[in-house]
C-alpha cells in the first residue's frame, strides 16, 4: 500500500519496527503490523514514515458535562460534574456496542470538536468540573492525547478518569495509567469464548489490567459488566466472575451490573430484565463483594451505597441524583464508623442528573 499523509497526526508511543519494514503497534494485544499508510483495526493508529502515528490527536466527537456516576463511578467524588469526551474508533469489535456510532466510526469528519490539552483543562475549570473523563470510545487507542490531557488537568487540580475495556499491553498499560486518577474497567464477560466470538479479543489481558490497577497503582478502580441475556448472565458465570473479583481484587472493589439494550449488531437480543440485574447483585454480594450496583435501570436500592458494617444507607441515588448522605468527612459510616473505600470529600457534589453538551475550540 502506498504511503498516505495523515494530516495533523502525532508520533505515537509503544511500537516496534519489524525486519520487513512494517511497524508493529504495541498499545494493545492485537499488535497490528502495518505497512506505511495502513491503519490498525482501531482505525486511528496508523503507520507513517516508519512510525505509528495517532491520527486523532486534539480532535473529539464532542464534549459533555455529566454526573460522575454516569461513568459509572460511585465511590469517586460523588455528585460532582465531569467533563466527558471521546474520539473515534476502538480496538475491540463488540457486536453489542452501546456507543457504536462513535466507537465504530470510520469517518474522521465526525470529529468536529478540536481542543488542545490545555484548552480542555481550562474548560474543566471554567465549567466547575472536578474531573475529565475519557469515554464514549476507549482511550487506550488515543493514549498520547489522553495522557497529555490528563497532565494538563492535573496541573490545574482536575482529576483524570479513564473509562476503558482494559485491553492493553503491559508497557502501554503502565504508561497510560500513570496519568490517571480513576478508572472504570469494562469486564464484558467472564469467558474467553464470549470475548473471542463477540469482541474478537481475549479475557486474560483484561484480568491482567484489573490486577495491575488494584495491586500496583493508586488509581481508584470500579468495574462494569453489561449483562446480555443468554450470553453472559448465567448463575455459573456470574458466580465465577464475582468469586474472581473477591479473590484477586478484594471485596471492596465496586462492581456494577448494567442493563443491555438492543443495538448495533445485536438488535435481535432482548433488553436485560431488571430481575436479571437484581439476581446478579445477589450473587455478587453472596460471594463477599461489599459494593455491588445495578445500572441503566431505575433501582434505588441497587443504585445506592450501603454500609457493609451495619447496613445503613450511606449514599442514596435515584438515577444520578443523590439524596441521603451518611458519610463522615473522612469517608466513614456516620452510624457505625465503618470506613468506606473511595475518594470522598466532606460533602457530596450537587450536580445531580444534568447533562450539558459543550463546544470547545482551541
Amino acid at each position: 500500500m502506498s504511503s498516505l499523509p495523515f494530516t495533523g497526526a502525532v508520533i505515537g508511543r509503544h511500537y516496534e519496527t519489524l525486519p520487513d519494514g512494517r511497524v508493529e503497534c504495541r498499545v494493545c494485544p492485537r499488535r497490528c503490523r502495518l505497512h506505511d499508510g495502513q491503519r490498525g483495526l482501531c482505525f486511528v493508529r496508523a503507520a507513517e514514515g516508519g512510525a505509528v502515528v495517532l491520527t486523532t490527536y486534539g480532535r473529539s466527537s464532542g464534549f459533555c458535562v455529566d454526573p460522575i456516576e454516569k461513568k459509572p463511578l460511585n465511590h469517586f467524588l460523588p455528585g460532582t460534574p465531569v467533563l466527558s469526551f471521546g474520539t473515534a474508533g476502538c480496538n475491540l469489535t463488540c457486536r453489542f456496542c452501546q456507543n457504536w456510532d462513535i466507537s465504530k466510526a470510520r469517518e474522521l469528519d465526525r470529529l468536529q470538536d478540536q481542543a488542545s490539552p490545555e484548552r480542555i483543562a481550562a474548560a474543566a475549570v471554567e465549567l466547575g468540573c472536578r474531573s475529565v473523563a475519557f469515554t464514549y470510545n476507549d482511550p487506550v487507542i488515543f493514549l498520547e492525547y489522553a495522557t497529555d490531557v490528563a497532565d494538563a488537568c492535573r496541573a490545574r487540580g482536575i482529576k483524570a478518569v479513564a473509562v476503558t475495556a482494559g485491553y492493553m499491553e503491559p508497557a502501554a498499560r503502565a504508561d497510560f495509567f500513570a496519568h490517571m486518577d480513576a478508572a472504570n474497567v469494562d469486564l464484558k464477560a467472564f469467558t474467553d469464548g464470549f470475548y473471542r466470538s463477540l469482541c474478537t479479543a481475549q479475557l486474560a489481558p483484561v484480568l491482567e489490567t484489573l490486577t495491575y490497577l488494584t495491586h500496583e497503582t493508586d488509581v481508584w478502580v470500579e468495574i462494569t459488566t453489561l449483562l446480555i441475556p443468554g450470553h453472559n448472565d448465567s448463575d455459573a458465570e456470574l458466580t465465577a466472575l464475582a468469586d474472581w473479583v473477591a479473590e484477586h481484587l478484594g471485596p471492596d472493589v465496586p462492581l456494577h451490573f448494567s442493563a443491555f439494550h438492543p443495538d448495533y449488531r445485536m438488535r435481535d437480543v432482548a433488553a436485560t430484565p431488571a430481575a436479571t440485574l437484581a439476581r446478579a447483585r445477589r450473587i455478587a454480594r453472596a460471594a463477599g463483594l461489599r459494593y455491588v450496583y445495578t445500572g441503566n435501570v431505575h433501582d434505588a436500592e441497587g443504585g445506592s451505597t450501603w454500609c457493609p458494617g451495619c447496613g445503613a444507607l450511606l449514599i442514596e441515588r435515584d438515577w444520578y441524583q443523590l439524596g441521603h448522605w451518611g458519610l463522615t468527612a473522612d469517608g466513614a459510616c456516620t452510624s457505625c464508623g465503618t470506613a468506606v473505600p473511595g475518594v470522598f470529600e466532606a460533602a457530596p457534589g450537587t450536580w445531580g442528573r444534568k447533562r450539558l453538551p459543550v463546544r470547545l475550540a482551541g
